[in-house]
């Protein structure tokens, strides 16, 4: 693909919602022709992360041209340029991305989740197309930021919530949609996953010679290396790397409830685990949020428990280790990824479901690859899992305060606490900063 080709297009995908006043100058039949021969083409990817959980997602993108691979760790990075052949490497995505702007299209990033914004807004701001892992930032501020700045742009994006796109989640917002439990007004959500606890070890190791450890740490404060502690499996646990069970997986579950009951942004948040640890993500957690009334429909309290919180039995049901639970006038439902059933069940022992209205996937991958050739939408774009991320990450804010949050999402502020500021927002080492 020409330098020139994916100039125009990416051009092309950025002007769309002004395309009135593109085609009174004439450009917007060019534009629209290169982008219907492009969509034929090989989009050019770097990848951000090569191993774990990016790995995956670079195996789901590699009907593409993986182009670049950005790791900080060298035999992780010799290990995928040795099966991507040909792509260039590199161990700081921000000299990649001075790099590489104007020769591929597309960033993946699936570091750990403190490098998520500062990765993604400078690839936003290079007019690139970006696919990053959950939960989208760190903070909750990062994650208004980068929604911002991604509808700005008119780029196409989507939040590595892989699920999504998956058959059992379409169907279970359809029955919710279509008034089978009547008003929703409560949901549960659990996930028994404990990351959390632990102190922070004293005296430091050598790193090994192909680990960069400053660029590991990136924007988060300088701290000794101790193999095990943070890299290369645990940093979830610790609040300059994670966000505990709730950064891990509440933009998975949270999602299915999200979608099917139309929620934004909460106005009530609170919280209640173990005593707040100054470094690291509690074992535990029980989170409150309260949603207002929108698009008709009537306002819904969400509770979150993960790790040792956990229940065993929501809306009178026995349930499992994880699942959603909807609560209704009409009765509830339990879901998780793959399976839903519904109570009453001697009620519903007759059930049909409604006809199916949500189309099915291409694939939570080849949504974004599509968007990214033709500027169709995506179902997890930075619009809203920003929004989604927001309210997640609101919960470690109140968790981490002690104080019930009253919210105002427009502004960024829990009204009745100051102290919550630190929380919302972070400080950055130079040259990482997001802004």
């Amino acid at each position: 693909m020409a330098m020139q080709q994916n100039v125009t297009r990416r051009d092309f995908l950025r002007h769309t919602a002004a395309g009135a006043a593109i085609l009174s100058t004439g450009v917007w039949s060019e534009l629209a022709r290169a982008a219907s021969t492009s969509v034929h083409q090989k989009l050019n990817i770097a990848c951000v992360g090569v191993s774990g959980r990016a790995g995956d997602d670079i195996r789901a993108l590699q009907h593409e041209n993986i182009a670049v691979l950005v790791d900080v760790d060298k035999d992780r990075l010799a290990r995928a340029a040795a099966e991507y052949k040909g792509a260039r490497t590199y161990a700081d995505y921000r000299e990649m991305l001075d790099q590489e702007v104007g020769k591929i299209d597309a960033v993946m990033v699936g570091t750990p989740d403190h490098h998520h914004a500062p990765a993604t807004i400078r690839a936003l701001r290079a007019g690139l197309h970006v696919y990053c892992e959950k939960p989208l930032t760190h903070t909750v501020h990062e994650s208004r930021v980068i929604a911002e700045v991604a509808k700005e742009r008119g780029l196409a994006t989507q939040l590595g919530t892989q699920i999504h796109a998956e058959d059992n989640y379409r169907r279970v917002v359809e029955i919710v949609q279509a008034g089978v439990l009547g008003d929703v007004t409560e949901v549960h959500v659990w996930v028994g996953k404990g990351w959390g606890g632990g102190e922070r070890p004293e005296g430091s190791q050598t790193p090994p010679a192909t680990l960069d450890w400053d660029l590991w740490l990136g924007p988060a404060p300088e701290r000794p290396f101790w193999p095990g502690i943070y890299h290369p499996a645990n940093w979830r646990k610790w609040w300059d790397f994670g966000q505990g069970t709730l950064g891990d997986m509440a933009c998975h579950y949270m999602d299915l409830p999200f979608w099917a009951l139309q929620l934004r942004h909460p106005t009530h948040c609170e919280a209640e685990g173990p005593a707040v640890h100054p470094e690291t993500c509690p074992l535990g957690l029980i989170v409150h949020y309260q949603f207002p009334e929108r698009n008709g429909l009537p306002p819904v309290k969400l509770t979150w428990y993960d790790g040792d919180r956990i229940p065993q039995t929501v809306a009178g049901e026995r349930v499992p280790a994880s699942g959603v639970m909807f609560v209704g006038s009409e009765g509830h439902m339990f879901a998780d990824y793959g399976s839903y059933r519904l109570f009453p069940s001697d009620k519903f022992a007759r059930f049909q479901p409604p006809p199916q209205t949500i189309p099915q996937s291409v694939g939570h991958h080849n949504e974004w690859i599509q968007a990214c050739k033709d500027g169709s939408p995506t179902t997890c774009n930075f619009d809203y899992s920003g929004a989604l991320t927001e309210t997640v990450l609101l919960g470690n804010v109140a968790y981490r305060t002690g104080q019930p949050l009253e919210w105002d999402a427009a502004n960024l502020k829990a009204t009745n606490c100051p102290e919550a500021d630190q929380f919302i927002r972070k400080s950055y080492r130079a040259g990482w900063e997001v802004a």
